[in-house]
């Protein structure tokens, strides 16, 4: 998916040495962080722009959270340069956080105060939040604004940590493995809200471990591996895959057969010709996400 703020175009990391952008709603030159001899992240360079989703990816240890807690302003770096809304998160005070929204993997949904009690009290904690209601609503939990938490089952959870992340308003909104334990329609549900609030204007960093919902709601991807960004692409673009050879596979005479090809219109067109009718279990593929992200983690994973 794409927003009309980010353009469909393969997009690298910027260039060390490259000034910070100030146009960007995060932008990161040369990013460490070290825990004792190991370094975590590793000269780290990254532009995410307003208004976009941008899914970062990568194994567990390949510095996604020592990254995102950096930028959230919870972690201090060793070296390199950070902004985020145009702060330097290690200096950012309270008018600066009341900008950020966060959705860690766990939340409030063991509270025994009931869902409408739980966002009046988040936005009393800020000058101008969204109106509670508006926001039960916007989420799809106007239904349950009365049940307690602890009630709710683990989509409608959810959906609540998002409410509580989104009633202060935020301009930059934080989401960690934001459907962790869904079942398939919960999931697709919950990619229509972070949707909705991209076409709201939110700018969004999301890590997953899910590829597919980084293919599905992503305006742009970036692959950490072992503390280093190895790539940022749109997904479609990632590690080649929109230029890399098709596969194509058929059954003759009993035997599954396997060809690689860049001209897969004009090998199918040959192949046709060779049977009376249609080809047996004809299938054409390129590389999957999960496929160029495999082979980008290497033996990090």
């Amino acid at each position: 998916m794409t927003s009309p703020s980010a353009p469909v175009v393969a997009d690298n990391r910027p260039r060390p040495g490259d000034p910070l952008d100030p146009d960007a709603a995060i932008s990161v030159r040369g990013l460490v962080k070290r825990y004792g001899d190991r370094t975590a992240v590793d000269s780290l360079d990254l532009d995410i722009r307003r208004g976009e989703i941008f899914a970062l990816l990568g194994p567990n240890g390949a510095g996604k959270t020592t990254t995102v807690e950096v930028l959230e302003g919870y972690r201090k770096r060793d070296g390199g340069d950070v902004r985020v809304l145009g702060t330097d998160p290690a200096r950012g005070g309270r008018r600066w956080k009341a900008q950020l929204g966060i959705v860690l993997q766990s939340g409030a949904g063991d509270s025994q105060l009931s869902v409408r009690e739980l966002l009046v009290a988040r936005a009393s904690y800020y000058a101008a939040p969204r109106d509670p209601d508006e926001v039960l609503e916007l989420v799809g939990l106007t239904e349950k604004a009365g049940a307690r938490g602890r009630t709710l089952s683990g989509g409608q959870r959810r959906r609540l940590d998002v409410a509580l992340g989104i009633v202060g308003r935020p301009r930059l909104l934080f989401l960690d493995e934001p459907t962790t334990g869904f079942d398939p329609e919960a999931r697709r549900q919950f990619w229509a809200l972070i949707r909705s609030l991209r076409d709201l204007g939110t700018t969004m960093l999301l890590t997953t471990h899910y590829l597919d919902e980084a293919e599905a709601l992503a305006d742009r991807v970036g692959v950490l591996a072992r503390g280093q960004l190895a790539e940022v692409a749109v997904p479609a673009a990632l590690g080649g895959r929109g230029t890399a050879p098709a596969v194509v596979r058929w059954t003759e005479n009993g035997v599954r057969r396997t060809a690689e090809t860049a001209t897969p219109t004009a090998f199918v067109r040959e192949l046709a010709a060779r049977f009376p009718g249609e080809v047996p279990d004809l299938t054409v593929a390129r590389p999957t996400l999960e496929d160029v992200y495999l082979k980008m983690i290497g033996d990090d994973s």
